[in-house]
């Protein structure tokens, strides 16, 4: 007997390409936001990465610290209190490495693990890493781990700063393979966990009494100041208690104010004392705060006397609360900075403008502050390190903070977030290294403003502009809980209801889809939807924005019937508020297109692209994104209504435009290479099919990664795809890969997941593993409908495999329900004219013929049998197969004549065709 026929193709083509109404572009299931990305460029060795710190003027190698350090092995820990020189250390060694031309020096700011991961993420981006696209930050800085435990490449990668223990041993790099990798991290924790998993500790301390004399005169006397180290210089660097950075802010001070030892310690003894008073000992558990505290203060009050006269102390401030590890200089031709420095400088006796308000200080003064700030040892600027031009030394950075007035800090803080919110690129793919900066100082400005940013009942936007870039960075989980917080914070201060915590939640939902977590998703944007209707009405164009969104969750939910009236809702609302010819309008009226195509309405979908492409080529161009989404989806609605040629080309040329946009390893460009092949499928060019769909398996296997969902979306389509070519013995592990791979990558309700399971089951079937096949099927049939919903396709199609699993095993009763429910939903679903439905009534017949229904198998033919003659003629192919199977189930029930003239009418029919053809 035939066996059911699903009521539609098992290979599975995911090229809806939905896009969200915030102008996101992306596939259905996978919704990338970085499809703008170039291609990758092509990898330059040596590769340094990183604001490796220069070496500091009159460096100590402190050979017997360099020695114990190089014979401690491939794996290094220095540990030791702040200003100590662990990192001027860690520096030394990079830049030998650099000098001996390791391939690949890395230098990571590690005190917070999401910067490690971005930093990890894109060096892996950087060498070419297997399974790195800059998508996904996780699986990036996964491959990149990956990477240096196999490449035979030599490296170094330098975690600078550790602040928790559980960080290093998460992020601590593999032993290579080559034996050609070394790793070195620099930490104030003492732990027992830094001996673990092979790393040798070094302990790192104060200057010797020979190392700290001999730092002094160099640095004095490279700076022709070699006459002011008098007698009392011991004296000094006893009181600076021999510890590196105050020794340096304390010779910076020397130099540019031209004061001996002598004086500079009564300086400094006055400067203690007082601190003594301010500061308690518990507040300085290390017992170096007070010496870098002190140093710092005269330094400062002598750099606040040069020029550009009073900006050195602002400049300072401002520095002190962003990232230590660095922040651009054009952060300083800002004019919200400019303007801080400005009032800060009047506020000090400087002068204002002509009208008596606040005159902004020149970019050229902004920067002469920064070079001021460098010249006394405060902070470090070198432009060649581009992003992270200007540094501060951590404990430099908290004695500043500790010693300056909350209104001060304040004004600093604001003018940093201004800054940074300006100087964020437009499209963050153009400079990656820069947007990777600005996130961190933009994590550390916010971790200190506290409820700065919130004054005057005024949402900053910074911490929005934060939220959007991890989420363009691919920090799924990092932009999540940023979201998250976010929205707490907001409706706190100002309610639920405040514009700023509906456009956080908004983006909250963009996110959650983006990582996979759609019942969240959808969840997050029914509450959305409902606020927006009870806010701004019913017919208001953030609440029609909304319902496009939750659309497009519930189609990611596998609720399509849902999905596509939300979606056909919002496309006329915004078409009627906006103007059929807005962007949001287009963005709005293509995701119904995309939804029709996979809904059996590909001729309505057809005529919506035909009108919406040609607009956006001329508003956004021929090679936009959402230009080649709309072609792409156009081209699956010409195969889908016949017309094979027109709409293969079409996705040819998308693919083509495609690969010259984006470059060919984009997950776009693959995804667009397996939409491809499933037209091939569908167009009987199997050979062809199946020859790409394994090319594109292995691009993506090496381009993503091998869990990455789009590789096992095409994982499983590949597997589908040899079981639709009869590859049975090529189909069956490979569905059995895809199947646990798409439960354990997406979950075990992902619809996506379900439809895998159901192949397998349904290649279970197919051969001969009946019990396999039942126990499969049984679990999919009950998770569709509680996930789906009983009326789902999907669901449908689970039904129809079961019932050829129980027919084949031979439990034709338990059959027969099921297979007369596929059979009564593929007649729903296609008016009974299609193929699918007549042949599911034929196996409906077989199976109550099994159970022991011959009679009842009779009725259910000869039924089907009129309605094929009245709907097709009695020469279709479908009305011969019926009287067939009609005439099988006369002779069962010994119905002699009735078989054969049953026969005759196949013959004659049949005869009757042959002569029309």
């Amino acid at each position: 007997m035939g066996r059911p026929l699903a009521a539609r193709q098992p290979f599975i083509v995911q090229d809806v390409n939905v896009v969200a109404p915030s102008g996101g572009v992306g596939a259905a299931i996978i919704n990338n936001l970085n499809q703008y990305l170039p291609p990758r460029p092509a990898t330059v060795w040596p590769v340094r990465m990183g604001a490796v710190p220069p070496l500091a003027s009159a460096f100590q190698p402190r050979t017997d610290l360099r020695e114990r350090i190089d014979a401690a092995g491939p794996a290094v820990v220095l540990s030791g209190g702040g200003g100590v020189g662990k990192s001027h250390l860690a520096a030394a060694c990079a830049h030998q490495a650099l000098a001996d031309g390791t391939d690949l020096v890395l230098w990571v700011d590690a005190a917070d693990p999401q910067r490690i991961e971005a930093e990890f993420a894109e060096a892996a981006y950087r060498v070419g890493a297997n399974g790195a696209e800059g998508q996904d930050t996780a699986a990036d800085a996964a491959a990149f781990r990956d990477w240096l435990a196999t490449t035979t490449r030599s490296w170094l990668v330098v975690l600078d700063q550790l602040a928790d223990g559980s960080d290093l041993v998460a992020w601590w790099p593999p032993r290579p393979a080559s034996g050609r990798g070394r790793v070195l991290a620099t930490t104030r924790l003492r732990d027992a966990v830094l001996s673990g998993g092979g790393r040798a500790t070094v302990d790192v301390d104060v200057y010797e009494p020979g190392e700290a004399a001999a730092y002094l005169r160099e640095r004095l006397g490279g700076a022709g100041r070699g006459h002011l180290a008098d007698t009392a210089a011991g004296q000094l660097l006893h009181a600076l208690g021999s510890l590196p950075l105050a020794v340096s802010h304390a010779a910076a001070y020397l130099i540019n104010e031209e004061v001996t030892c002598a004086d500079y310690l009564r300086l400094f003894t006055d400067q203690r004392s007082r601190l003594d008073a301010l500061l308690p000992p518990e507040a300085d558990t290390e017992g170096y705060g007070r010496p870098v505290a002190a140093a710092l203060l005269l330094t400062l009050d002598a750099a606040q006397r040069r020029a550009p006269l009073g900006l050195a102390a602002p400049a300072l401030c401002l520095s002190a609360h962003l990232d230590p590890s660095g922040h651009p200089l054009s952060l300083w031709a800002d004019e919200a900075v400019r303007e801080y420095l400005g009032r800060l400088r009047e506020q000090a006796g400087g002068s204002g403008d002509a009208d008596g308000g606040t005159a902004l200080v020149t970019e050229q003064e902004a920067r002469g502050a920064v070079r001021l700030l460098h010249r006394y040892g405060l902070l470090a600027s070198d432009p060649e390190q581009n992003a992270r031009a200007v540094r501060i030394h951590a404990l430099t950075a908290r004695a500043t903070r500790e010693n300056t007035s909350e209104e001060l800090s304040g004004m600093a803080i604001l003018a940093a977030a201004d800054a940074l919110v300006l100087t964020w690129p437009d499209q963050e793919h153009t400079d990656r290294e820069l947007a990777a900066a600005l996130r961190a100082n933009a994590q550390t400005l916010t971790a200190l403003a506290g409820e700065l940013l919130w004054r005057g009942g005024d949402d900053h936007p910074l911490p929005y502009v934060l939220g959007h870039s991890l989420t363009e960075a691919g920090a799924y989980g990092a932009a999540i809980t940023h979201w998250q917080r976010l929205i707490a914070d907001v409706e706190r201060r100002s309610g639920p209801d405040q514009p700023g915590a509906l456009y956080a939640r908004d983006k909250l939902v963009d996110v959650l889809r983006l990582d996979w977590r759609v019942a969240e998703a959808a969840s997050a944007a029914e509450r959305l939807v409902a606020d927006y209707e009870r806010l701004a009405g019913e017919d208001s164009v953030d609440t029609a924005s909304a319902r496009g969104t939750l659309a497009i969750c519930y189609w990611l939910a596998g609720r399509a019937a849902e999905a596509v009236a939300l979606a056909e809702r919002t496309a006329g609302d915004l078409v009627r508020l906006l103007g059929a010819d807005h962007p949001e309008s287009l963005t709005a009226r293509h995701n119904v297109a995309a939804f029709y195509t996979q809904v059996g309405r590909a001729e309505e979908a057809v005529a919506i692209e035909e009108e919406i492409l040609p607009l956006r080529e001329r508003l956004l161009g021929e090679d936009d994104p959402a230009t080649l989404t709309s072609r792409s989806v156009l081209a699956a609605g010409y195969v889908s209504t016949g017309r094979d040629d027109e709409g293969i080309a079409l996705e040819e040329r998308v693919l083509d435009d495609r690969v010259r946009v984006l470059g060919a390893d984009h997950p776009t460009t693959l995804e667009n290479r397996g939409s491809l092949a499933g037209h091939y499928y569908g167009t009987g060019r199997i050979s062809e099919a199946v020859a790409l769909q394994e090319q594109v398996l292995a691009d993506a296997e090496r381009a993503l990664g091998a869990d990455h969902p789009t590789t096992v979306l095409f994982r499983g389509n590949l597997a589908a795809g040899y079981a639709q070519s009869g590859q049975w013995e090529r189909a069956l592990p490979l569905q059995e890969r895809a199947a646990a791979d798409a439960e354990r990558v997406l979950g075990a309700e992902d619809p996506y997941a379900l439809m895998v399971r159901n192949n397998l089951g349904d290649t279970y079937t197919r051969t001969g593993r009946y019990d396999e096949a039942v126990a499969v099927l049984e679990q999919v049939v009950e998770d569709s409908e509680r996930v789906l919903g009983e009326d789902h396709p999907d669901t449908s199609d689970a039904r129809g495999n079961l019932g050829a699993a129980y027919l084949e095993a031979g439990r034709a009763q338990d059959a027969v329900p099921y297979l007369e429910r596929f059979a009564a939903d593929c007649e729903a679903a296609a008016n009974g004219q299609d193929h699918a439905a007549v042949r599911a009534w034929i196996n409906v017949a077989a199976a109550l013929q099994r159970a022991g229904a011959p009679e009842e198998a009779v009725e259910v033919l000869e039924q089907l049998a009129e309605e094929t003659v009245r709907q097709h003629g009695p020469g279709h192919e479908l009305t011969l197969e019926t009287r067939a199977a009609l005439a099988i189930a006369y002779r069962k029930v010994r119905r002699v004549g009735a078989t054969l003239r049953t026969l005759g009418q196949v013959i004659g029919g049949a005869a009757r065709g042959r002569r029309r053809g």
